[in-house]
C-alpha cells in the first residue's frame, strides 16, 4: 500500500487579514532548530507542554512556509485569536500524518 501526505495548509487571521499557515520542509527545519536545538526528539519533547511562545514560533515559521515574512516582535503585537491560532496550527501539522490511498479494484 502506497502512503500519500495531504499539503500542510491552514488559514488564520493576523490582524484581520487572512494568511496562509503551511507546513513546508523549511519551515519543519526552522522549528526543529529553534525549538529543539537541531534534534527533532528534542522539538517534540518541548511540544508535549507547549507555551505562548512556542506557538508564536510556529506560527511564525508556518507564515513563512504560506509566503507572509513577518517578524516575532511583530507578530507578538498582532491581533490574533491565539485559540484560534493553536487549531490552525494543529490543522497544519496533521499533514504529518500519513493518509493510506486508496487501492484500485484489481
Amino acid at each position: 500500500m502506497t502512503t500519500t501526505y495531504k499539503k500542510g495548509d491552514a488559514s488564520i487571521d493576523i490582524n484581520g487579514a487572512p494568511r496562509t499557515l503551511r507546513l513546508t520542509l523549511g519551515a519543519l527545519a526552522e522549528l526543529e532548530e529553534r525549538l529543539g536545538g537541531g534534534e527533532f526528539s528534542a522539538m517534540q519533547a518541548r511540544l508535549e507542554t507547549p507555551r505562548i511562545a512556542d506557538l508564536l514560533v510556529i506560527l511564525q515559521a508556518l507564515l513563512r512556509g504560506g509566503g507572509f515574512i513577518i517578524s516575532l516582535e511583530a507578530l507578538k503585537a498582532s491581533d490574533i485569536d491565539l485559540a484560534a491560532a493553536a487549531r490552525a496550527v494543529g490543522e497544519a501539522f496533521k499533514s504529518l500524518a500519513p493518509i493510506p490511498e486508496k487501492r484500485s479494484g484489481r
